[in-house]
């Protein structure tokens, strides 16, 4: 009995292969040509042209059309898809018959002469065809367009295949990356690598994931950010480096949050936040002309301009603004705290006013900033690791950009006195002990360091995936991220 069990039917046809000595899993195949390089190459092929050069091609096989002594192929490859006119008197009878038995989804590979068809079309006319690769499993009719997205992350792999708008985004995105290091590198800025694996908690406050080393019988914790040890880098003598690699944060997952991302930091000596934040803007535009070549975009159907200047104001000036009142260190606590639950803000007790300031910008303000803003001077309670404010002890020298209602990069002049930051590191370990998971933890060397001396320094870190969907016109952090996590599938044994 034959099976209708399309995939069944196809290890038939595999076993079919074995049997006469043929190997559906070829080893290699010279390729000479790439589809978008052949559609540049010969635009002025005229129409029922062929031309007196061959070229060999590889790819899968996205369509199939038996016209009798004729059969045609679309072949998709890394840049785009071609016809393959396939002729019977071309490929004789064995291979012409070998064509015929493909499957959607078939590697193979293919040689002839370039041609344009009377309708326009560029093909190749091969000469050969031979099976690189055997599909079993087919793919999906109706898989462009499925409601239910989670099946298309899932399967990213089927995605790109048959979505070619989603392999675009992800071209876009290695041009985002490509161009935030050609601007680093410009700049003077080297590239460093630092450890994954950290034995504490900091360079920025969040919820760690928690690991354990066999060898030496200790948790450790996968890092939060790399800033500590690229400040080490700075105190032992480099004046500019960046790191563009993961941070892992074990935290809530939504339309604009993963357990793992990507980030770029960079720290320069002998500059401040000021310098550091032109430094982002210049890092930021050059990604997004790379991939527009405009500084205009639309981001979800609203005009953004990343050109010229952007502002800056300050996190006190814009929360004053948005509660048509003063709101500021000059307040007391109890007023803050009253003013903060009129806008049903849920307070801790442990509390100062910088955190409730800090509570009172996002919820007010922070969602209405849609042109790029430096939201500037953040309260020192909740900067950790920047420098003071000249002539204040409330706030620091420190910005996070805004667009779109999103941050998308945050920076500051660093903090290099370590007294200073024993302090500080001294308060986050008691707002962990009064239960704050996201608190950092105390960093003894990271002191000793400082107290060798770092130079005066800004640094910054841009969220890549982030940056990504605005550059990209994409709503969700899943849809710039090649394989994102997702809650197990029931059936499957977790990868």
């Amino acid at each position: 009995m034959i099976s209708d069990d399309p995939i069944e039917v196809r290890k038939g046809k595999r076993a079919a292969l074995l049997d006469k000595g043929q190997e559906p899993y070829a080893r290699s195949f010279a390729v000479s040509d790439h589809t978008a390089a052949l559609e540049q190459r010969y635009t002025a092929l005229e129409d029922g042209q062929t031309s007196s050069d061959t070229a060999s091609v590889a790819g899968r096989v996205m369509a199939l059309r038996d016209q009798g002594k004729v059969c045609f192929i679309v072949l998709r490859d890394a840049t785009g898809d071609i016809q393959l006119f396939c002729k019977l008197d071309s490929l004789g009878e064995d291979g012409f018959a070998a064509v015929k038995d493909l499957d959607l989804g078939d590697w193979i590979g293919a040689e002839g002469q370039v041609m344009r068809t009377r309708r326009g079309q560029l093909s190749i006319a091969p000469t050969t065809v031979q099976l690189l690769t055997k599909a079993l499993r087919p793919l999906p009719e109706k898989f462009h367009g499925l409601a239910d997205k989670e099946t298309r992350y899932r399967q990213r792999y089927v995605d790109l295949i048959v979505n070619p708008e989603v392999r675009e985004v992800f071209t876009k995105r290695f041009k985002v990356v490509s161009a935030i290091r050609q601007a680093a590198e410009q700049a003077g800025f080297v590239e460093v690598e630092t450890p994954m694996l950290h034995p504490i908690p900091g360079g920025a406050t969040a919820r760690p994931f928690i690991t354990h080393h066999n060898a030496l019988d200790r948790e450790f914790y996968l890092r939060v950010a790399p800033e500590l040890h690229l400040k080490r880098l700075l105190v032992g003598g480099f004046e500019r480096v960046f790191e563009i690699n993961r941070c892992f944060r074990n935290e809530g997952m939504d339309l604009h949050h993963n357990p793992e991302f990507t980030t770029f930091e960079a720290y320069q000596a002998y500059t401040d936040v000021h310098g550091i934040a032109a430094f982002t803007r210049q890092v930021i535009q050059q990604a997004c002309l790379a991939v527009n070549g405009t500084l205009q975009i639309s981001y979800q159907g609203t005009e953004v301009d990343l050109g010229g200047e952007w502002a800056s104001r300050t996190m006190v000036d814009l929360v004053s603004e948005a509660a048509g009142e003063e709101v500021s260190f000059n307040r007391t606590l109890t007023e803050l705290k009253t003013l903060a639950n009129h806008y049903q803000i849920f307070l801790q007790d442990d509390w100062g006013k910088g955190k409730i300031i800090t509570e009172l910008y996002e919820k007010l303000v922070e969602d209405r900033l849609v042109q790029p803003t430096f939201v500037t001077e953040h309260p020192l309670e909740t900067s950790p690791l920047a420098k003071k404010k000249a002539g204040s002890d409330d706030v620091t020298d420190r910005f996070e950009l805004l667009i779109c209602g999103r941050e998308f990069a945050n920076g500051f002049s660093e903090l290099n006195d370590p007294v200073d930051q024993r302090e500080r590191f001294a308060a986050q370990m008691a707002a962990k002990a009064a239960g704050d998971e996201e608190a950092m933890g105390y960093d003894e060397d990271f002191i000793r360091a400082l107290e060798y001396g770092m130079p005066p320094a800004g640094g910054v870190g841009i969220g890549i995936d982030r940056l990504v969907m605005l550059l990209t016109d994409v709503a969700s952090i899943r849809d710039v991220l090649l394989f994102p996590h997702m809650r197990p599938e029931s059936g499957l044994s977790d990868m």
